[in-house]
């Protein structure tokens, strides 16, 4: 799966460092392939019933109540979750795109921006399926591709620079470890795609 999160890699990396990082990448990815790939099977794991939704699966496995109980409340977090995280990011990235292109115009709040791409997310909610917005995930792979492209091709261009500090920029331990937890942060959700896996 490949989103947004990826734009945070190059950050987390940097709080990381080379080996950790790596490491952390490589593991993040078997966990991810393994974790898809059960839910895949158990997708059709009952003869003639598919499980197309999370609560589903959990009735299933837990029982009709308990089911519900212990899987809509975590899916209800983390749907949440990622909807805010993308409605600011997106927000922020429409304003620093009108800012760029229009640097004369008059400045316009941040929250105006989250609300734009809020609604633009509303509308696309009540498409019926994924199969209805197929243009704006193709769209959204070319981007995703296009950026990360990018990122490393810059970087690569750039080369190591004489005057830049490669090294961990905070500047205690405590400081340090704080940033790779963050950073720790930043590759989970880079691996997202367990939340429309089923459904997909």
């Amino acid at each position: 799966m490949v989103g947004a999160g990826v734009l945070g890699l190059p950050y987390a990396m940097s709080n990381l460092g080379w080996g950790p990082g790596a490491t952390v990448l490589v593991i993040s990815w078997i966990v991810t392939l393994y974790t898809l790939w059960q839910m895949v099977e158990m997708h059709e794991m009952v003869p003639g019933k598919r499980f197309d939704r999370y609560h589903e699966l959990g009735q299933h496995a837990f029982g009709e109540k308990l089911g519900l109980w212990i899987v809509v409340p975590q899916q209800l977090i983390v749907e949440v979750g990622v909807d805010i995280v993308y409605m600011v990011t997106g927000g922020k990235s429409l304003k620093k795109f009108h800012d760029l292109v229009c640097q004369d115009c008059k400045d316009i709040k941040l929250t105006y921006f989250i609300m734009i791409f809020a609604s633009a997310h509303f509308v696309l909610s009540h498409f019926r399926n994924f199969n209805s917005i197929c243009g704006v995930s193709l769209a959204a792979a070319v981007m995703s591709l296009s950026y990360s492209t990018i990122a490393w091709g810059a970087a690569v261009d750039k080369g190591v620079q004489p005057d830049v500090q490669y090294g961990y920029k905070a500047k205690s331990a405590a400081g340090t470890m704080l940033n790779f937890f963050a950073a720790l942060g930043n590759v989970a959700f880079a691996y997202a795609g367990h939340n429309v896996v089923l459904e997909i």
